[in-house]
Parts: structure tokens; C-alpha cells; sequence
């Protein structure tokens, strides 16, 4: 899930996860992320996302601009990963994805112990997981499969949850109208097993399922 770290000089004040097509900023109390500062217009700018991987910039016709990267904002503009916006003295770091926790299930927490030590037989116990995305701005980014339960995507979208078991790596449906989908496939609510290089859709965003040696 995209999200945004704001600071001021080097101090974090603000954590942000983009849930919505539309994230304002600005001055006013109504506006999903505020400034109380006067080099903050009441209606700033706008983050703009399209599917659950693309994120937009548009300045609102602020007072003092809004700043991608040095340059000013002047038309809507697509976000990458670790971009830097700066309003005034206030620095806003752009991360394109996030891994959103869940905890286990109870019946699962026993598998919360160190797999990778065990390396039994027809086990994943020695893999390491990840996603890497293949489509949109996130294009190339690796994202780490290290929790017992991991959920992806943008909620009220399409979000997935991969568990870790002592068989393997699961996925399942958790949220979103549209069904995301593994190899063509939908995925639904009851778990099925993921294999390394499986494709899964969420939303028109395609991620790849990858498993690698731990000792690599």
C-alpha cells in the first residue's frame, strides 16, 4: 500500500497510508492530511491514485507551490518510489509500496516459529518469498513475504493475504469487488498454495511470486 513519511527537519510528524482515490493536504481541518502552518494553503495538493499502484501529484492552486524533486508541481504528475515533496519546510517522502500486518489467525500462531531452521523435506522452510511488481510506476520493486500473515493491495480494491505455512506459502481473497486473480485464475476466500513464478493480478496491477534460497 503507498505511503507517505512527512517531516520537518529530520523530525517524522506524520505517517500516511494512501487508502483512497483522493488524499487532500492542506490547512483546513476538513482535508485527510492537515498543516497547521501558514506556508500551507487551506486546499494544497492532491494525491490521486489510479488502481492500487499509481499514485498522482496535483498541485490545487496553492499560495507558495508544491515541489517534486526540486522542481515545482505545475501539472498532474505520476509518483515514484522514494520520491521527495517538499511544501514549505515540510519534507514528504513517497513510498510506493507497504506491507500492511495482520495478525494470525490462532490456529496458525504456532507456525510463527523459525522456519527456515527446519528444513524438512517438502517444505518452503529454507525459501525466502517475495512479490515483485511488473506493471505500473512500482515496476521492478521487490517487496519481502516475511510475516506469518502478510496482506497486499488497497482495501476496497482488491487486497490478498499471503500466509506462511509449514507447507508453503498460501494466498487468499480478504477484500475489493473484483475477485484479484493467480496465473488467470480468481483467488478466492479459502486459501490455495502459491508455487515460485506464479502471477498474481490485483486490480490490473501484476505481481510475481518468487522463491529464493535462503543462502543465496
Amino acid at each position: 500500500m503507498p505511503q507517505l513519511i512527512a517531516s520537518v527537519e529530520g523530525v517524522e510528524i506524520k505517517h500516511v497510508y494512501l487508502k483512497s482515490d483522493r488524499t487532500t493536504l492542506g490547512r483546513r481541518p476538513y482535508n485527510d492530511i492537515i498543516f497547521d502552518n501558514l506556508v500551507v494553503s487551506g486546499e494544497h495538493c492532491v494525491f490521486v491514485m489510479k488502481g492500487i499502484a499509481d499514485v498522482y501529484l496535483e498541485d490545487l492552486g496553492s499560495t507558495n507551490g508544491t515541489y517534486l524533486n526540486g522542481h515545482m508541481v505545475k501539472s498532474r504528475e505520476l509518483l515514484h518510489d522514494n520520491d521527495i515533496i517538499n511544501i514549505g519546510n515540510f519534507r514528504i517522502q513517497y513510498l510506493a509500496t507497504s506491507q500492511q500486518e495482520e495478525e494470525a489467525p490462532r490456529e496458525h500462531q504456532t507456525t510463527a516459529m523459525a522456519l527456515d531452521a527446519l528444513g524438512l523435506p517438502g517444505t518452503t522452510g529454507t525459501m525466502h518469498a517475495s512479490l515483485k511488481v511488473l506493471s505500473g510506476s512500482s515496476a521492478g520493486l521487490e517487496v519481502p513475504v516475511v510475516k506469518a500473515v502478510t496482506t497486499f493491495g488497497q482495501p476496497g480494491v482488491a487486497v490478498v493475504s499471503i500466509s506462511h505455512r509449514r507447507d508453503g506459502y498460501y494466498v487468499a481473497h480478504m477484500d475489493g469487488e473484483k475477485p484479484s486473480t493467480c496465473n488467470g485464475k480468481p483467488i478466492g476466500v479459502k486459501a490455495i498454495p502459491l508455487a515460485h513464478h506464479d502471477i498474481l493480478n490485483l486490480a490490473g496491477t501484476e505481481m510475481e511470486f518468487l522463491l529464493k534460497n535462503g543462502e543465496a
